[in-house]
């Protein structure tokens, strides 16, 4: 059939063809970056849609506004104020179908063929998916344990002057990393520097173990003049209440948003109203800040249980930092002993040992890092994390 000539440039995600050999009996996955579904606040989540439907079953049932449904917009503004961005106004943000439709907004309303766009390196792979199939040439900024390299970054936007620099800056995926404060100053001040915008994905920032993360660069636009003018900002409930939901947000520049309404209008003319009117109750009704601190608990032994693992059974084989908080677990295999240094190898070997991950190299735009992968401690128990790591290292 005549396909369009922008398919040529994007593939079928490696994270899902790999989710095709996970059907063999007991494997243990760390490859998906799914939150556990025990976590979810079911009668919470019950309750909240119970009300939308006896209070305005009209509204909930109906089509609706395509910026989203307004009881839900003033929510997320005040949980945006909780978490320092005090100025979010409802009507400065658009409710997104999850964010991931954020960052297809800002593809569709941004990018054209040619076009420049940085982003880190490694980043979210539908992020590099997305912005290949509406054209976009995707430049890679090296990151380190405090995340994107400033220094290289202001050099990058010197040279290519992209339409648009896309950051994870807290708990990234795949990398665990959280952009330093000092390097979130920075970005703000080259945003206005070059006048490029920015745009902040914020899907982990509250999955936080011990120490909260520095503020988002949202919440840090006040304090840098100028810079707010440059900077978008997506979140959403997938990953601390549910993803099933489908909810989240942009913020952003209001040309911007009217410009990206417009083309989810096109898209699906509005987000479930039912899914926004249970969301909006459920944050009304306050029960947030303890399905977090559970949601923490939980992923924070999940990790110290991970990490304690790989060092034990992995030893010098494997590098990593300890993640503070998020999903994921970044880590390059060194190649010690004469063990495997290949991700993509290791991860055809562990399949057999009845273990999942998913390698790193996907996860590049540019200059893949092929002894990197990804490992999710979000959806195994303590005792299958300790068995699927042994199974691991049984597998270099």
């Amino acid at each position: 059939m005549p396909f369009a000539d922008r398919l040529n440039n994007v593939e079928t995600s490696a994270i899902r063809e790999l989710f095709k050999l996970l059907g063999k009996p007991g494997i243990i996955s760390f490859a998906g970056g799914f939150p556990d579904s025990a976590m979810f606040d079911v009668e919470g989540i019950r309750e909240a849609s119970q009300l939308a439907l006896s209070q305005d079953p009209g509204s909930a049932l109906q089509y609706g506004a395509t910026e989203g449904y307004n009881p839900l917009r003033e929510q997320i503004a005040s949980f945006m104020a909780h978490k320092g961005a005090a100025d979010v106004k409802p009507e400065g943000l658009i409710v997104t179908t999850g964010s991931q439709q954020a960052l297809d907004l800002l593809g569709k309303t941004m990018i054209g063929p040619g076009d420049k766009v940085i982003v880190e390196g490694p980043t979210f792979l539908a992020t590099i998916q997305c912005f290949r199939l509406y054209g976009a040439e995707i430049i890679s900024a090296p990151i380190d344990a405090d995340g994107v390299r400033t220094d290289v970054l202001e050099a990058l936007i010197a040279e290519h002057k992209p339409k648009f620099v896309y950051l994870i800056p807290t708990f990234g995926n795949p990398s665990g990393a959280t952009l330093s404060m000092a390097r979130r100053k920075k970005v703000l001040e080259l945003a206005v520097q070059y006048q490029t915008l920015v745009m902040e994905d914020d899907p982990y920032g509250d999955l936080y173990f011990d120490e909260a993360p520095p503020p988002s660069l949202l919440a840090l636009s006040a304090g840098v003049p100028g810079s707010r003018q440059w900077l978008a900002h997506c979140g959403s409930l997938s990953k601390v209440l549910s993803p099933g939901l489908r909810v989240g947000w942009m913020i952003g520049p209001e040309e911007l948003l009217a410009k990206a309404t417009m083309c989810k209008q096109f898209s699906d003319a509005h987000t479930s109203t039912f899914a926004q009117a249970t969301a909006a109750q459920y944050l009304k009704a306050g029960r947030m800040p303890g399905t977090l601190a559970k949601v923490r608990q939980v992923y924070a032994e999940r990790a110290r249980t991970m990490g304690r693992a790989l060092k034990k059974e992995l030893g010098d084989a494997i590098t990593f930092t300890q993640p503070g908080g998020g999903l994921f677990f970044w880590a390059s295999l060194t190649g010690a002993h004469g063990k495997v240094d290949d991700g993509a190898v290791l991860a055809k070997r562990a399949i057999e040992k009845g273990v999942a991950f998913v390698p790193g190299a996907p996860f590049y735009a540019a200059n893949p890092d092929h002894s990197t992968l990804r490992l999710s401690f979000a959806t195994a128990d303590v005792a299958k994390i300790e068995e699927g790591v042994a199974r691991l290292a049984a597998a270099l």
